[in-house]
């Protein structure tokens, strides 16, 4: 065979093998929760603390799979009992995690990858929820650079033992094979990164394009259990999640800020202020123990995210009663009066007892610039921490605003180092008048809430 004729060979065979590398994990990542390897972390408002449970990403399986319990507020060893069950084939491994704000992982063998279950237990409650455990595929990029500098290897021999036996014309093909290998693996190595990635191992199964650009809204029913909750005693905040199309449960709830849903529990007169992730205790429902302090009406702002769709604030009013007051049994179906506004993220807790951290301990009180913010236009809010702080649901630092009707709920981040004394947030508020506010933040043993109150002047000259 003439040189030419080689060489032309060696070409068509370098085109196929890019054709075949570029055909490689042609689909779309299907990681909208966590990706491969990555850790899951979940706030939940449990045992009357609040906790962040981080599961491991595990390269293997089967293989460990380690789960942690981190404590933003003071607890003492509080055991946390751990179930893991595979969703496809029912098998379960239980643990302990003790929760600590340094916590040590316990270790459970799963056996596949794909849908799981994680139910946790502490204090007489239980939350279920349900994630997926994926491990990255080999990359097929990765067979193709090794198997080209290994065959070019055996080429280059080969043609070298060939010369040496005065046969050219064999010699000259055995040498072509090989530079097409090197040249195979230099290229896969050059273009590779540029290919998406295909899913990885247990993903759930691509999702065509939804009709409208994203699932329909999230309808709420929220309830108090018992349903005349009395000021004092502790009571169950309920809220049922329902398709706005199909009134079916919603289940498919994706991490948003560390938690599959944060609440903001006020009064109406902005001074019991809870931020709690309820548990999921079956399909579409939340649950979550809380003690008002005082009768009234109370606000609950619910933030959320569904998967391939945006996020979403829902608010609903309850009530509050005096001791002494005549109770109703019951599941609570009832009493609560819903709605939905604009998307926020809530944080906090404040002076009366529960769940949400300590107010204003310490550190210095927040300094607006200018003093009064002007409707429309950003304002600064900076404040001194009482201590170095550390990242709480994935950010160094929150300010949660609400008007005073409760219409209104915003939020913005500090996106500061953790370890850093000092917090800066801009916020625009939307309308001039009176504003509740909550900075809140993380030190080493507990979570930190500032409350205060803004006065917004009109906006100037009309703009």
């Amino acid at each position: 065979m003439r040189p030419a004729r080689l060489l032309a060979l060696a070409a068509l065979l370098l085109a196929a093998l890019l054709t075949a590398l570029l055909s490689l994990g042609a689909s779309p990542a299907a990681a909208h929760n966590v990706s491969a390897g990555a850790d899951l972390r979940l706030a939940q408002t449990i045992a009357g603390t609040e906790l962040t449970v981080v599961v491991k990403g595990t390269t293997r399986v089967p293989g460990p799979l380690r789960i942690g319990i981190i404590a933003y507020q003071p607890v003492t060893g509080l055991p946390v009992a751990l179930e893991v069950r595979s969703a496809e084939d029912g098998r379960t491994v239980t643990g302990e995690a003790l929760a600590s704000a340094d916590p040590r992982y316990a270790e459970l063998r799963v056996e596949r990858t794909g849908p799981h279950v994680l139910t946790l237990r502490a204090g007489g409650e239980s939350a279920v929820v349900p994630f997926r455990v994926l491990v990255e595929r080999g990359s097929g990029a990765e067979l193709l650079i090794y198997g080209g500098f290994f065959v070019a290897g055996v080429l280059l021999v080969g043609g070298l033992l060939t010369g040496a036996l005065a046969r050219p014309g064999p010699a000259m093909a055995v040498a072509a094979g090989a530079a097409a290998g090197v040249t195979v693996a230099a290229m896969v190595v050059v273009f590779e990164p540029m290919v998406p990635a295909g899913p990885p191992d247990g993903a759930a199964p691509q999702v065509t394009a939804l009709a409208g650009g994203g699932r329909p809204y999230v309808q709420e029913r929220v309830a108090t259990v018992p349903a005349r909750p009395v000021a004092g005693e502790e009571f169950t905040l309920r809220v049922d999640l329902v398709d706005g199309s199909t009134g079916r449960p919603v289940d498919d709830l994706t991490a948003h800020h560390e938690a599959l849903a944060h609440l903001v529990v006020t009064s109406e007169d902005g001074r019991y202020f809870r931020h709690v992730h309820p548990l999921r205790t079956g399909p579409g429902r939340l649950e979550v123990r809380l003690r008002a302090d005082r009768p009234g009406r109370y606000l609950a702002h619910a933030e959320l995210e569904r998967e391939d769709s945006g996020g979403q604030l829902l608010a609903a009013s309850f009530d509050v009663h005096g001791p002494g007051t005549q109770r109703a049994t019951g599941d609570g179906t009832g009493g609560a009066d819903s709605g939905t506004g604009d998307t926020g993220d809530g944080m906090g807790g404040q002076a009366s007892a529960g769940t949400g951290g300590d107010a204003g301990t310490g550190g210095g009180l927040p300094v607006l610039a200018p003093a009064v913010p002007v409707a429309g236009r950003p304002a600064t809010i900076e404040m001194d921490t009482a201590g170095p702080v550390r990242p709480w649901l994935g950010m160094a630092g929150h300010l949660i605003v609400r008007d005073r009707d409760g219409s209104f709920l915003g939020h913005v981040h500090e996106m500061g180092s953790p370890g850093s004394r000092r917090l800066r947030f801009t916020f625009s508020f939307p309308a001039e008048g009176s504003y509740l506010a909550w900075v809140q933040y993380a030190l080493a043993d507990r979570i930190v809430t500032v409350p205060f109150t803004v006065e917004v002047s009109a906006q100037e000259n009309g703009r």
